[in-house]
C-alpha cells in the first residue's frame, strides 16, 4: 500500500510556497513600475532599464526559478500521490540548481546585505525572497519524499547559471545608467561595484570568489542530501 501522505503535504507546501514567492515578486514589479513612472528623470523614468535592472537580480532570478520549480514539482506530486515512483531526473536537477541558489541567495544576503539597499519596497517582499524561500527551499532538500539520487557532475549545471549571471552583469554594468544616481554605471548588489569595494576590481574578484566557493559548497551539500537520502 502506498503512503500517500508525506508526498500530498509536501506537495500542497510546494504549491503555497511557489503562490507566496509568486505574490512577492509581483508585489515588488508593480513597485518598480509605479517607482519609474513617477521619476521624472529620463533615466529613472526609462522603464525599459528598470525591467531589464529588476531582472537582473539574482534574487529575482533565483526566486523566479524557485517559484516554477515549486510549481512543477508540487504539480508532479499531486498527480503521482497514489504510486511509489520517485521525482524524474528533470526536476531532481532542477530542484537541486533552484535549491542551492536560494540557500545561496539566503546566505550572502543576511551575510552581506541586510543593511544594504538592494532595491526591494516592501520589507514582507524582502523577508520573503531572502528569508522564507530560502528556508522552505533548504527544508524541501533535507524532508522532501521521492527524492532521485543525483551524480556529483549535477554541479556543473548548478554553477552554470551563477557564472553566466557574473559574466552578464559585470559585462553590462558600465552601459547601463542608473536610474537613481544618475551614475553612467549600474551594479545590482554593493559588492559587485568596483566604485564602491576597496580595491576595485580586485576587491570585487575577491567577493566573486568567495560567493563562488558557498555556491560550489552549498551545491555539492544539495546533491549529497540527494545521494543520501536516496528514493526516502
Amino acid at each position: 500500500m502506498v503512503i500517500r501522505q508525506p508526498i500530498l503535504t509536501w506537495s500542497w507546501l510546494r504549491l503555497a510556497g511557489a503562490t507566496l514567492i509568486l505574490v512577492a515578486l509581483v508585489v515588488q514589479l508593480t513597485a518598480s513600475i509605479s517607482a519609474a513612472l513617477a521619476n521624472p528623470t529620463p533615466h529613472g523614468g526609462h522603464l525599459p532599464t528598470v525591467l531589464t535592472n529588476f531582472f537582473s537580480y539574482f534574487t529575482i532570478l533565483s526566486n523566479v526559478s524557485a517559484a516554477i520549480a515549486l510549481l512543477v514539482a508540487g504539480g508532479w506530486g499531486l498527480r503521482h500521490a497514489s504510486d511509489a515512483v520517485i521525482e524524474p531526473l528533470p526536476i531532481a536537477r532542477l530542484r537541486a540548481c533552484v535549491a542551492t541558489y536560494m540557500i545561496t541567495t539566503g546566505v550572502v544576503y543576511n551575510l552581506l546585505l541586510r543593511n544594504a539597499q538592494v532595491g526591494i519596497s516592501a520589507p514582507w517582499v524582502n523577508e520573503v525572497l531572502h528569508v522564507a524561500a530560502p528556508l522552505l527551499l533548504l527544508a524541501d532538500a533535507f524532508f522532501a519524499p521521492r527524492r532521485r539520487p543525483l551524480r556529483w557532475r549535477v554541479l556543473v549545471l548548478i554553477v552554470a547559471l551563477p557564472i553566466a549571471w557574473i559574466g552578464y552583469t559585470l559585462l553590462r554594468a558600465n552601459h547601463v545608467v542608473s536610474p537613481i544616481t544618475g551614475d553612467p554605471w549600474w551594479y545590482p548588489y554593493p559588492f559587485l561595484d568596483p566604485h564602491l569595494v576597496p580595491g576595485g576590481y580586485v576587491g570585487v574578484a575577491g567577493y566573486v570568489a568567495v560567493v563562488a566557493v558557498v555556491i560550489v559548497g552549498i551545491g555539492a551539500g544539495v546533491v549529497a542530501l540527494s545521494r543520501w537520502r536516496g528514493a526516502g
